[in-house]
């Protein structure tokens, strides 16, 4: 039998309505990424094709654990030249390596967010990475499926994952930055609906 909750609002916590294991669900995610552009603009992209699996205890977050994987060549910037560039060997290599993951290695409460730390595979290097999570809600959506919601963004350099391709340009710098912005937007339905605070 499917559990009813009241929807839950940021700020709200601690949230025990939302204990429970939960899939991403990738139609109303998005796992996106900026990076500066000949020094002057920037390009964004993001991943068409991920799973994950966020396992949750609202009475204590820090004891909360997420893993996702996302496929490299569902890369998309909106030009399919640089896309192929990307998943190339100069960068993602994407024959060689589908797949990169994250997985949690603890949760930090910080107010009313949350720093996730964890380790980043990309290839064959798997490095720490620290991700900043704002809580966006959770209630009962169509169907009976119970969703939360959550919004992050983490900093990184790409060589330190061996994506260290680059071109000098003319007036100085290089064609792309070393520093990638990602921005995750996060809907995931929880798949134990028996589960209780």
């Amino acid at each position: 039998m499917v559990q009813r909750h009241q929807a839950v609002s940021p700020g709200s916590g601690p949230y025990p309505a939302v204990t429970g294991t939960y899939t991403v669900d990738p139609v109303h995610s998005t796992i996106g990424f900026s990076v500066r552009h000949a020094m002057i603009s920037n390009v964004r992209g993001r991943f068409d094709r991920f799973e994950g699996l966020l396992k949750l205890d609202g009475s204590n977050p820090s004891r909360s654990a997420a893993y996702v994987s996302v496929q490299t060549d569902s890369l998309d910037t909106g030009v399919p030249e640089r896309d192929a560039h990307l998943g190339g060997p100069a960068f993602f290599d994407s024959a060689t390596f589908p797949l990169m993951s994250f997985r949690s290695t603890g949760i930090a409460p910080l107010g009313d967010e949350f720093r996730i730390m964890g380790s980043l595979r990309i290839k064959d290097i798997e490095l720490p990475l620290d991700i900043d999570v704002v809580f966006g809600g959770a209630g009962d959506a169509a169907h009976g499926q119970h969703r939360v919601g959550f919004e992050g963004t983490a900093t990184l350099r790409r060589s330190d994952w061996g994506l260290a391709w680059n071109t000098p340009l003319e007036t100085g710098g290089v064609l792309v930055s070393d520093k990638v912005t990602l921005n995750l937007d996060v809907s995931a339905v929880r798949v134990d609906p028996d589960a209780t605070a």
